[in-house]
């Protein structure tokens, strides 16, 4: 059987402070409910950058959002995964910068805001005791600080995002599950250098440059 490639994994909604703010949204038409389950998107191959590469920002566009988080580096095949057994499954932590021009659609996959080239800068993955689920994120646009915030924020917990989407889906070895996207994420320009950094994990760096 041939291997298969990784995928990037993003959860929508997964802080507080944005499911918070929605809240009101969520009984409107069409939908009339929250959701129930995890609200996933993916980041596709194009997208996928290292630190020290440039973030092109698209024609037409004057602001992209950086959406500083964590990614879980799935180490073994997780299917309907106990949030109890996750961290079995957890082979290392990593930074990343999951980059979006900003929209407030999150029912409707909303692949051209989430999926431009270079749209996901990803740092070298971390071993870290799987048990840890308490990090901090930071987000620095030219060398100031513009976001702080810790995953004892998140609505689903690692093990329960785990738990939750490997349910319905099954996640594989080298697959990248990100958190979440802080409710704070600042905006950037053209020109602007973020950084974005989690204690005990890494940092990544890059640049905003026209395309």
């Amino acid at each position: 059987m041939a291997e298969i490639p990784p995928s990037v994994i993003g959860v929508a909604l997964n802080f507080r402070e944005t499911l918070s703010r929605l809240a009101p949204t969520f009984t409107a038409p069409p939908y009339k409910n929250p959701p129930i389950a995890p609200v996933l998107y993916l980041k596709t191959p194009n997208t996928w950058i290292t630190s020290g590469q440039p973030i092109p920002c698209p024609r037409g566009i004057t602001h992209l959002r950086m959406a500083g988080t964590l990614g879980i580096v799935i180490s073994r095949t997780a299917c309907r995964v106990a949030s109890e057994n996750a961290g079995r499954h957890i082979g290392a932590f990593t930074v990343v910068n999951d980059v979006s021009i900003p929209h407030e659609s999150f029912y409707r996959p909303a692949l051209r805001e989430r999926c431009s080239d270079s749209f996901c800068s990803i740092g070298q993955p971390c071993p870290h005791p799987p048990s840890q689920t308490e990090f901090e994120i930071d987000v620095l646009v030219n060398n100031i600080l513009r976001s702080n915030i810790r995953t004892s924020s998140l609505v689903r917990s690692i093990p329960q995002l785990i738990a939750d989407i490997s349910e319905f889906m099954t996640l594989h070895p080298g697959d990248i599950l990100l958190v979440g996207e802080p409710e704070r994420s600042p905006l950037c320009s053209p020109g602007d250098n973020v950084r974005v950094e989690i204690p005990g994990v890494g940092s990544i760096e890059n640049k905003v440059v026209s395309a």
